[in-house]
């Protein structure tokens, strides 16, 4: 890198003063900041995903409520849910009513209770109703339901089934946070490593910058020296951070797609959630020309 001024630098005549004799690539300051990035994009991606998670259970779970019908009986059982069934069909703000078939119900509980175990002589089984309000469900609704089931099916116990989800919204809304903080910890790692490598250089070159000063060099004009080769530093270490991420990203992407669970392929990127991934290196970018320009000043107003 050399700094240059010209007759517009009022030195009435061209100095060239070589501050940081470092060829692209060969520091390890693009090799941290392509770490960075490459973290900081596996990170926000994880904060995305877990977004979209969030959002496409809670709208297919609004509105919906589960009823069962708890009997041992298994005759007044059928008899509580055809009745259930006939009644929330009747009550107004129910746009949608599905009684689960037996074998599903067996299907969901056999991998717990084994094969078999499903007969009516050995667990009974509740009946189950899958019901959904043209409204939300709020705990007025419920009690509303409750009472009107109560008279043709006692046995009835009506959920809305977002609150089964509860724990797992919790836990989801958890680290979310967690990777919010986890990408503001390394833009402030990144921060910190560009400013030692500033302060670095500035050691390294001190005798140079006092020449520098003394031919009529401003701090402005040495602090955009570092800025440039920072930032052209961090514009490569940015890129190959990227595609890094972008690489782990769709690794993940494709090992998780693979187990076919329809609240996790819910957490896909769009177009949206990969254009804010690939603003990460120009932030890095603008981070690492910023924290360059502002303790290189800082550093030499110390030196004057």
């Amino acid at each position: 890198m050399k700094l240059r001024f010209g007759s517009n630098d009022g030195l009435g005549g061209e100095a060239q003063a070589r501050l940081i004799p470092q060829a692209r690539l060969s520091g390890p300051m693009p090799w941290v900041i392509a770490i960075m990035v490459a973290l900081t994009v596996i990170a926000a991606a994880a904060g995305l995903s877990l977004r979209n998670t969030a959002n496409a259970a809670a709208v297919a779970l609004s509105g919906g409520i589960t009823v069962q019908i708890v009997e041992s009986d298994s005759a007044v059982r059928e008899q509580q849910a055809q009745a259930a069934v006939a009644k929330l069909r009747a009550m107004p703000g129910v746009s949608a009513v599905r009684r689960v078939p037996q074998d599903e119900v067996d299907a969901l509980i056999e991998p717990w209770l084994g094969a078999g175990s499903t007969d009516a002589d050995a667990i009974p089984v509740p009946a189950l109703i899958d019901a959904r309000l043209s409204v939300g469900t709020t705990p007025r609704k419920l009690e509303q339901l409750r009472a009107g089931l109560s008279s043709v099916a006692p046995a009835a116990r009506v959920d809305a089934q977002s609150d089964w989800l509860k724990p797992v919204f919790g836990a989801i809304q958890s680290l979310q946070w967690l990777a919010l903080a986890l990408v503001g910890l390394l833009a402030l790692a990144m921060s910190a490593a560009v400013l030692l490598a500033a302060r670095s250089a500035l050691g390294s070159n001190r005798d140079t910058i006092e020449i520098v000063h003394l031919l009529g060099g401003t701090d402005v004009q040495i602090a955009r020296i570092f800025q440039r080769s920072i930032g052209i530093d961090a514009m490569a270490g940015g890129v190959l951070g990227l595609a890094l991420g972008v690489l782990a990203v769709l690794f993940l992407a494709r090992r998780f797609s693979s187990l076919g669970a329809g609240l996790v392929d819910s957490g896909a990127l769009g177009w949206a959630g990969w254009s804010l991934l690939a603003l990460v290196p120009f932030a890095a970018v603008c981070l690492a020309m910023l924290t360059a320009r502002l303790s290189v000043l800082r550093a030499l107003r110390q030196l004057m």
